[in-house]
């Protein structure tokens, strides 16, 4: 498993990725999660949206930690699933806390270019672990599959 080639997959696809360990990148991400909640304002809202996003982003970096630990295949593709799916959840509060108005688009932008950013690192990633089948990164995200209805 190259972990790391998620990043270089991301890079060859024309996006632009600071040289940076994914490790450091996702700490960096929590760290400026934190600080932008604990500089939200004093309110029930944003009281609730911001415990959503801080819970939501530290995990990206806490699951990342533990996929680079996984003994096994399986045990890594789901805990990028949980990368994955933390990223994309930090990057929907993100967005809701420019739209309820309590924070101006501009002093999240950097944090919500950030977020995309490894998803889409993470998807290539699990695209590389699974062996690059198909044609194209998808999401760790399955589809479930319904019975036949009689």
């Amino acid at each position: 498993m190259n972990v790391e080639g998620g990043t270089r997959n991301a890079e060859q696809q024309g996006r632009l990725l600071p040289s940076r360990d994914l490790r450091e990148r996702t700490k960096a991400f929590a760290l400026d999660v934190i600080r932008l909640v604990q500089n939200l304002p004093r309110d029930r809202t944003a009281d609730v949206i911001g415990h959503q996003l801080l819970r939501a982003g530290t995990s990206v970096a806490a699951n990342y930690r533990s996929a680079r630990r996984a003994r096994y295949r399986r045990e890594f593709l789901a805990k990028m699933g949980i990368v994955e799916e933390e990223a994309d959840e930090s990057s929907f509060w993100l967005e809701l806390l420019v739209q309820a108005r309590l924070v101006a688009s501009d002093r999240v932008a950097e944090l919500s270019r950030e977020a995309g950013q490894l998803v889409a690192i993470t998807v290539a990633s699990i695209h590389t672990a699974r062996g690059g089948r198909g044609s194209a990164p998808r999401s760790a995200f399955r589809v479930p599959r319904s019975s036949q209805c009689s």
